[in-house]
């Protein structure tokens, strides 16, 4: 098949609403949010404490995250197939080869994401605002919300790139999902598959999907930026 031949069947597809294409795109939104979704409340809290508080080992620590965010997600595949098998330690579970499963490696993805951002937004604010809020008697609680709603361009920022993460990567999704047509097939697996067979116009199709995801992810971030910028310029 000649590619201006499959850029018309890709177009096709995408106009037609097909039935297959758009199921696929849907499952990897879905795993994609919920990973996401799970992970945020744990990863800023981590970030949170990492940047505030000092402790024997911070530094490791912050190494560690950084490190965590070139892990290969085929890596990650790896060490949660081998949990999620019959032998492994989460056998029971039965998430192998479900969204579940896909779910849960989407999670451990966005983490490392989320915490590095959060800390490196918490560690650029203003020290004053936590002890401000600390000599008026607030509770840690209360200094916490009040840091991460300060920082909150950052936080949205490290959400954009950590679901921009989850959603385009194809080693943990392939391992951990089975690439199941109708159940765990997600964009970036599905572009394999059909790629290996030499059928391009699906994969072309889900291609544009991806890029148009890609594009509004950054037109959002560069919004998210430019609001910071004008509150600060405001201030």
């Amino acid at each position: 098949m000649s590619i201006d031949v499959a850029i018309r069947e890709a177009f096709a597809l995408l106009l037609s609403g097909d039935g297959a294409l758009w199921q696929i795109v849907w499952v990897s939104l879905k795993t994609s949010l919920v990973g996401l979704a799970l992970a945020t409340v744990p990863a800023v809290g981590c970030g949170y404490l990492i940047a505030s508080v000092r402790f024997r080992g911070r530094r490791v620590l912050i190494w560690l995250v950084q490190a965590a965010l070139s892990l290969p997600t085929v890596l990650i595949g790896l060490l949660l197939y081998l949990l999620l098998s019959r032998q492994g330690a989460l056998g029971p579970l039965h998430w192998l080869f479900s969204q579940s499963g896909i779910i849960a490696g989407q999670a451990l993805i966005a983490l490392p994401v989320l915490i590095a951002f959060t800390l490196s937004a918490v560690q650029a604010a203003d020290p004053r605002l936590a002890e401000t809020a600390i000599t008026l008697g607030a509770s840690r609680w209360r200094v916490m919300l009040t840091v991460l709603h300060e920082v909150r361009f950052g936080v949205m920022a490290a959400l954009i790139s950590g679901f921009g993460r989850v959603i385009s990567e194809v080693g943990c999704a392939m391992m951990v999902g089975g690439n199941i047509a109708g159940a765990t097939r997600t964009i970036t697996t599905a572009i394999a598959l059909e790629t290996s067979k030499g059928e391009f116009a699906q994969g072309i199709a889900l291609g544009v999907v991806l890029i148009a995801l890609a594009l509004l992810l950054n037109a959002l971030l560069m919004l998210v930026q430019g609001d910071a910028r004008q509150v600060g310029y405001r201030r």
